[in-house]
């Protein structure tokens, strides 16, 4: 999955830095990320290719390589960079894929949480933690990270696979964010029978997975239907939803997805 980045690994503890000329600069807009071509591939950019005074908040390590926030450099200033999407970055492993999607995320809140929600004043970076601060009232505001089940409903030796109605196109399982007063498994209920119309037992939890492309901590279950399994799809959710045996089950084209993890454990007999 996209976090499996072993040997590197993560260092996500607050500090307050400096970027080296070394380590990673990163900034994004709403044209994508900063990149540069680097021996016929996107990388990312280095300090040493941005100005001297260039802002830079520091983010996180993997495995001591520093990463950091750019700031809006000047026009021009960029001879070998480049604003592209982030499925453009071509990856020598999931570790590329984790850092961006994890910088994203964290770029995200910063840019939303300018403002104070309480009352409209200013915030300010906190010297102690993650956060933001409104200097006009104290409210204090951390990164944003929603909770969200995905769901494997075996029946036998079927799952359920499903699609969605618009975006992703390919195979997937039943998904949905939690609610307000909900544990985890309550959703897997509320969100099966709100998809597909049935009712599940057995909730056995698997694993979660950071995804910070969307700001979002999945949440990974399988359970076994409960009585009749006669599939009510929701139309404006679903373009498909099918009990489909394991020998027949077809993989998303790429292996980052705790959803793909699921399929794949489930058609090989390994699922928990």
């Amino acid at each position: 999955m996209i976090q499996d980045i072993y040997p590197d690994r993560l260092n996500n503890v607050f500090r307050e830095a400096q970027p080296k000329p070394e380590d990673f600069l990163l900034h994004f807009n709403a044209e994508g990320m900063a990149m540069k071509y680097e021996k016929n591939r996107l990388v990312f950019p280095a300090a040493s290719d941005y100005p001297e005074k260039t802002e830079a908040r520091y983010l996180f390590s993997v495995s001591g390589r520093g990463f950091f926030l750019a700031g809006n450099p000047p026009v021009g200033t960029w001879p070998r960079c480049s604003m592209r999407e982030l499925r453009e970055l071509k990856l020598s492993g999931n570790a590329d894929i984790f850092e961006a999607y994890t910088a994203y995320h964290l770029w995200q809140w910063y840019s939303t949480s300018v403002f104070c929600g309480a009352c409209g004043g200013r915030t300010v970076f906190d010297q102690r933690e993650r956060a933001k601060v409104c200097p006009e009232c104290g409210n204090r505001i951390y990164p944003r990270i929603n909770p969200a089940v995905i769901v494997g409903v075996k029946n036998g030796e079927r799952l359920l696979l499903t699609r969605y109605r618009e975006g992703f196109r390919h195979n997937a399982l039943i998904a949905g964010f939690c609610e307000i007063g909900e544990t985890a498994e309550e959703t897997v209920r509320r969100e099966v029978m709100e998809e597909v119309g049935l009712k599940v037992c057995h909730i056995r939890y698997y694993k979660s997975q950071p995804w910070g492309i969307a700001s979002d901590l999945l949440m990974g279950f399988y359970c076994e239907v409960d009585g009749d399994d006669t599939i009510h799809r929701d139309e404006n959710e679903l373009k498909y939803a099918e009990w489909i045996p394991r020998e027949e089950i077809v993989l998303q084209p790429s292996d980052y997805s705790l959803t793909n993890e699921m399929m794949k454990r489930f058609r090989d007999g390994e699922e928990p």
